[in-house]
Order: C-alpha cells, then sequence, then structure tokens
C-alpha cells in the first residue's frame, strides 16, 4: 500500500488545484456552529500573536494552527477527496467571503487569495471544488452576486446558508486592520495533514481505519470518567453512570437535529453560565482563562476547579451527575426546542434565534438554580431572552457587532451577573442593565460609537437580516394589537413555498425620483432606509417592484396591515386596526404619494413602534 502524508499549508493545498468527490459521498452538512467554532478558533489563534503595528512581514512570527488530516485519492489526474470535503468546502466558503472584504477594500492580498479559490483553465475560472453542481453557487458568491439556492440540492442549500452565517459573523469587520495579516497568516501558517493514496481501496482502508478502530474518548467521556472515579459504592456508580448516558443520549438524539456534537456543546454552555469566574483579558499575548478554557478542555478545567464546580467527592459528583447536569440539560433542550418553534410563552427566544445570537444556549442558562420548577424556569429563559432580544437589536440598528467573538466578554460578564438570581432579582437587574445600557447605546443611537440609530438604519450587507427581523416584528405586533393571529413564525420561514421578502416602496429608479434626491447617493440612501421598506410575499414583490408607489399601493392594500397601512382602505375597512391606532396614538397615516415627507413621516411611525417593541417594561410579563 502505498501512503504519502505531507503537512500542507492552505495556500500548498489549494493553489493551482481543484477536488472532486465521488457521487455517493454525503452531502455538505456543515452547521453554524461548526462553522462559528472554527472561525471563532482561527481569530483566537491570531489574536495571540497579533498587533494593531504589526505588518504582513511579522506573520512569519506567529504560532501555526493546524486543521487535522484529509484523504485524497488519485485518479484522471484528479484529487478526489475520500475524507475532509466538509472543511474543504467550509474553507473555501471562508477564503471567498475573505477576498471579497479584500477586494472591496483595494487590499494586494486579494488576488493571491483568489488564486486558492479558482484557477485560470484557458481564461475560464475553474475552482479548486470542481463540483459540477456546485460551481454555481460558488461562482455567484466569488462574484458578490445574489443566489437563490431555493430548490436547490442540499449541498447548495447549506453552502449559501453557511456564506450568509459569515457574513453575519462579520469576521472581517472584527479584524478590522488586521483582515491583511489574518490572511497571510491563514494562508501561510494554517495547515493540515495531506494523506495521498493512489487508488481508491487504500484511500478507503484508511478512511474506515481513522473512523472505526480506537477512536479516542470525548471530552464528555472523560469527564465522566472523572466524576464516576470518585463515586467507590457499586450501585451509586451505576445509578450515576446510567442517568449520566441518558442525559448524553438525550442531548445527542434530540429531534428533529439530532447532533454528535451536542452533549460537548451543552456540557460547555453549561459549566461556563453556572462556573466561569474569569475570562482571557482583551488584549495581545494574553492567556486563556476560564471561559476559553470551558470551551476548549471542559474535562481538564473541572478536575483543575473541582473546589469551586463543586466536585470532588462520591456525593458531590453523584449530585452533579444525577441531578445537576440533567436539571440544566432538559432547560437547554428547552432553549433549542423554543428556538426552532415560535413558542408561546417563550417568543423572545426565538426572536433571538432567528437573529442568529448563538450566546442565547449559555446566557439563559445562568440564572437558573437546581430545584426552580418549571414555571421559573420558563419566566427566567423568557426574561433573559427579552434582555438579549433589546440588548442585541439596539446594537443592530446602530450597526454594532454582536458575532460571537466580539460579544463574548459581555456574555461572561452578563453570565456572572445574573448567575443564580432568584426571579425578582433578576428582572431588576436586567431592567437596571438596560437603563444603564441606554446611555450609550438606544434605538436613538450611540454617542460613542457616533450612529444614529433608526434615523439613519438602511439596508447593507450588515444590516439586511436585522431590518429583516425588525419588520417582522413591526409586522407582527400591528396584527396582534389589531387582533389578528401573531404571524411572525410565517414571517421569517424560509423553507416555505413563497416566502416573504423585503419590498422597497421606491422602484429602483433614479429619475423618477430626481427632482426631490437630485443625486443617486441621495436617491439609494432613502429608498434603503427601514421606513421605506415593507415585507410581502415573494410572488407579490417580483410583481410589483418595479412599478412606481401609486401603482403599487392597491396591492399593499391586500397584504398585511403594516403594509396595507399606507393604503386609505385599511382605515376604513379595519376597525380594529383603527381601534389600535386611537388607544396606542401612533402616527400610522395613508398616503397618495410617498416621497422624501412621507419618508419622514414614516420614520417618526417606525420610531414609535420600535419603542413599543423592544420596550423594557416587557420584562414586567415574567415577574411572579
Amino acid at each position: 500500500m502505498s501512503i504519502v502524508p505531507h503537512y500542507r499549508t492552505i495556500q500548498e493545498l489549494l493553489q493551482s488545484r481543484s477536488f472532486a468527490i465521488d457521487e455517493y459521498q454525503r452531502e455538505y452538512k456543515w452547521e453554524r456552529a461548526n462553522l462559528e467554532e472554527l472561525v471563532t478558533d482561527l481569530q483566537n489563534k491570531f489574536a495571540s500573536d497579533y498587533r494593531s503595528d504589526h505588518t504582513p512581514q511579522d506573520v512569519s512570527r506567529y504560532g501555526d494552527y493546524f486543521l487535522g488530516s484529509i484523504i485524497v485519492t488519485q485518479r484522471d489526474n484528479k484529487s478526489y477527496l475520500v475524507d475532509g470535503q466538509q472543511r474543504v468546502t467550509s474553507l473555501t466558503l471562508l477564503l471567498i467571503y475573505l477576498y471579497r472584504h479584500a477586494h472591496e477594500r483595494g487590499l494586494g492580498v486579494a488576488t493571491t487569495v483568489g488564486f486558492l479559490i479558482f484557477s485560470d483553465s484557458l481564461g475560464e475560472k475553474k475552482f479548486n471544488l470542481d463540483i459540477p453542481e456546485r460551481v454555481p453557487v460558488l461562482r455567484a458568491l466569488f462574484n458578490g452576486e445574489d443566489y437563490d439556492a431555493a430548490g436547490e440540492d442540499e449541498s447548495v442549500r447549506a453552502i449559501k446558508a453557511r456564506y450568509d452565517d459569515l457574513v453575519s459573523i462579520d469576521l472581517a469587520g472584527e479584524l478590522g486592520d488586521g483582515l491583511e495579516p489574518f490572511l497571510y497568516w491563514l494562508m501561510h501558517k494554517v495547515g493540515l495533514i495531506e494523506i495521498a493514496t493512489e487508488t481508491d481501496s487504500h484511500a478507503y482502508a484508511i478512511f474506515e481505519t481513522m473512523n472505526d478502530r480506537g477512536k479516542p474518548l470525548s471530552p464528555v467521556d472523560m469527564l465522566k470518567a472523572y466524576l464516576l472515579g470518585a463515586i467507590s459504592d457499586s450501585t451509586d456508580r451505576a445509578h450515576a453512570n446510567r442517568v449520566w448516558k441518558k442525559t448524553v443520549s438525550e442531548l445527542v438524539s434530540w429531534e428533529p437535529a439530532p447532533d454528535a456534537e451536542r452533549d460537548a456543546t451543552f456540557v460547555k454552555a453549561w459549566l461556563r453560565a453556572r462556573y466561569a469566574e474569569s475570562i482571557r483579558e482583551r488584549r495581545a499575548g494574553a492567556v486563556d482563562r476560564d471561559w476559553e478554557l470551558i470551551g476548549s478542555t471542559f474535562h481538564r478545567w473541572v478536575r483543575d476547579n473541582a473546589v469551586r464546580v463543586g466536585v470532588g467527592d462520591a456525593a458531590k459528583n453523584r449530585a452533579l451527575m444525577t441531578d445537576e447536569m440533567p436539571f440544566f440539560k432538559r432547560a437547554y433542550l428547552k432553549v433549542l426546542a423554543a428556538s426552532q418553534h415560535y413558542t408561546p410563552g417563550l417568543e423572545p427566544v426565538f426572536y433571538n434565534a432567528h437573529n442568529d445570537f448563538t450566546w442565547q444556549g449559555t446566557v439563559l442558562l445562568a440564572p437558573l438554580n437546581v430545584g426552580d420548577d418549571d414555571e421559573t424556569v420558563r419566566r427566567k429563559l423568557a426574561a433573559t431572552a427579552t434582555y438579549l432580544d433589546i440588548w442585541v437589536m439596539r446594537r443592530a440598528v446602530n450597526y454594532i457587532r454582536v458575532g460571537y467573538s466580539s460579544v463574548s466578554y459581555a456574555m461572561w460578564a452578563l453570565c456572572r451577573e445574573i448567575r443564580g438570581l432568584a426571579l425578582p432579582e433578576l428582572i431588576d437587574t436586567l431592567r437596571a442593565k438596560l437603563a444603564q445600557d441606554e446611555t450609550d447605546v438606544s434605538f436613538e443611537g450611540s454617542s460613542s460609537r457616533g450612529r444614529y440609530g433608526i434615523p439613519d438604519l438602511g439596508v447593507n450587507q450588515f444590516s439586511k437580516r436585522y431590518i429583516y427581523h425588525l419588520l417582522a416584528r413591526l409586522t407582527a405586533y400591528t396584527a396582534l394589537e389589531s387582533g389578528q393571529p401573531d404571524p411572525f413564525g410565517e414571517l421569517v420561514d424560509r423553507s416555505l413555498k413563497n416566502p416573504w421578502d423585503i419590498e422597497h416602496i421606491w422602484a429602483d429608479d433614479h429619475e423618477r425620483y430626481a427632482d426631490e434626491c437630485p443625486t443617486r447617493e441621495e436617491f439609494d440612501r432613502y429608498r434603503d432606509h427601514v421606513a421605506g421598506l415593507v415585507l410581502l410575499p415573494a410572488d407579490v414583490n417580483r410583481s410589483y417592484q418595479d412599478r412606481p408607489f401609486e401603482e403599487k399601493a392597491p396591492h399593499y392594500a391586500k397584504q398585511n396591515l403594516y403594509a396595507a397601512s399606507l393604503t386609505a382602505a385599511t382605515y376604513e375597512h379595519q376597525p380594529q386596526f383603527t381601534a389600535f391606532l386611537a388607544r396606542e396614538g401612533l402616527p400610522f397615516r395613508p398616503y397618495d404619494r410617498f416621497g422624501k415627507a412621507e419618508h419622514a413621516e414614516r420614520t417618526e411611525l417606525v420610531r414609535a413602534l420600535v419603542h413599543r417593541v423592544w420596550d423594557p417594561e416587557r420584562l414586567e410579563q415574567y415577574r411572579p
């Protein structure tokens, strides 16, 4: 058997090469959590060496990062990925995302990165992932074009979804001026082992050996072994082991999305929420502390912090395994379920999940105490999620990043502050924090960052997802307050045959509005502003988006009340809607035309609605 292992940097692996996969290979299945973990690990490793005054030449002294191994077989002058397509696909998406930002900033490194994504084949781009059905989506992403993956196969949909995740994670924005050094580090100091074989049979034999034999214990297994080690009574030991196995099984097999890594994800969330007292200092060269160590080696961290966790003897270990862990597992699965399904009483959990706020699963566990009854758990989860909903949206409307890395310190501090609080104290604390937060970051702006909140909120690459969420919330609030069912779950359901889309009230026709907006820049600013947007079903949006407001307005009248409120008929035939306006004193009104003055009026309406939808007073509904 001819086996040749080679260490390859990312540049050595991808430059002037292309990879294929066989038809029977599984689909690309990475989830956002997998991608976020990769990005965070890379960013943290880079940050341990990077200084703001460093140049790309300094990267040569940075530490390496190892990505594992892939298995490749050669056939018909092609490299076939037997094992590794998930990582290679994800790396390609990361490189495309970073290339787009480097290109937009005019960085010379963009050209070098481009040739890791594709090679020139007689004047045509040949992508390093030479998989025919995936090339169109990769080409569109590389060129910065929109791509509708609806109806495509699972891999294409996942590729588009993971790229959208990269946009929302906003690594390039967080890196700032460090983007260029990061790219050089990624290309030259990040690598993996490529195991190359001459035949398919050899490749698959290696694959099976690596995956089926001698599989190492997972950190969850090692944590269990440590805890069981102190329980000498055979009956107690068997009981603790049985409860642990049941807890792990319920986590990894949870429907509708079984996940073999969910037990580890849960343990990290549980331990961080309940026990992390320190976090790495926010400076280059700082060492990992509780928050980071739990995220990487929690089994060792528990052993090293046994006194803090309250373990170390038989009784304490048994209690952790049979009482505490199952309690927090039940709460964690409740959060997962409410994140996927719009659940009455836990709607804020769904809101944060729709905004892809990935720290939610950790933070919501922090105020819980073993022994809290089901209703107390629900109220604590909902109250904490409501706080996060307000906190996240205040930042989003001010273009402040709320990605995994950028808010990790804030979430650690929040966990410490609300840890184990009784429900009344929890609500008091969250309200006080929101009041303090509002002195600098509110829906009206952020003075320290030079941001202007709702009056300056328009669609761009960063804000589009949050504006969609905001419009869905305003639409749902208007419907609910007018006596209609809550449509939020439907409004954000992308699996619908005819999902909802953002509709611009102004058609993309500058000439039509040239008298009011002489420059294209001013026109785009008004057209893309949140006050000039509504949500419509995709087919309606496509049918009428190019028409002037006067022609579209009658069709708005047939849609949701927030969109229909632009037309006079709604005020004549919707008595519960007009009663809602009178009750709340909101500045809704119909329009015969929609120009700059009308935009300004609608902006005031959006501001008024936003302050009602994200009112901290909402926390009081959870007070016992």
